[in-house]
């Protein structure tokens, strides 16, 4: 292998490397963007012409994502005491493209010291690179219970083979 072929290597790998770092960086950021209230924040982490899918229903771009976090609901869980932890993503890469699924928990605040996992929730988040930043095109969320959507959600990526339009969605 010639220096100029060890260095191309060393580029590519440098490369997955740090999309896997920013990739890593944008999944974990959600939760603190959300916990805050920051409708601009978390709007942010998405495309323009994202779409939020969630068991609750479906946001559509900036506008309604942030409208989510500002709205009365979210806001009164984070004020009194809320939590979205996100678990360590599962990262597949394709060029300026990637696919990663996740857990997520809500925990919420109970009483003085008390909190509980009010949800656990299996992703599923198509990200995009736009003008080099790495953002959330598409995130499909389902509850990890009887219904086996989360499941599902868990194997669009773990098993290739397993198609997105098996997950229940309102798109």
């Amino acid at each position: 292998m010639t220096i100029e072929e060890r260095l191309a290597a060393l580029e590519r790998r440098l490369q997955v490397a740090e999309d896997q770092l920013a990739i890593t960086q944008l999944v974990y950021s959600y939760g603190p963007a959300v916990d805050t209230g920051s409708a601009d924040a978390s709007a942010e982490l998405f495309t323009a012409d994202a779409v939020y899918d969630v068991d609750t229903g479906i946001m559509r771009g900036h506008d309604e994502i942030g409208a989510m976090v500002s709205g009365a609901e979210h806001q009164s869980i984070i004020a009194s005491g809320a939590g979205h932890v996100m678990a360590a993503p599962q990262i597949r890469l394709d060029g300026d493209q990637a696919t990663v699924v996740s857990y997520s928990m809500l925990v919420l605040r109970r009483s003085a010291g008390t909190f509980v996992v009010a949800r656990l929730t299996a992703n599923r988040w198509e990200l995009a690179r736009v003008d080099g930043r790495w953002k959330i095109s598409h995130r499909t969320a389902r509850l990890v219970d009887d219904s086996g959507e989360g499941r599902t959600v868990l194997q669009t990526l773990t098993r290739p083979d397993t198609p997105t339009a098996t997950v229940s969605s309102r798109v």
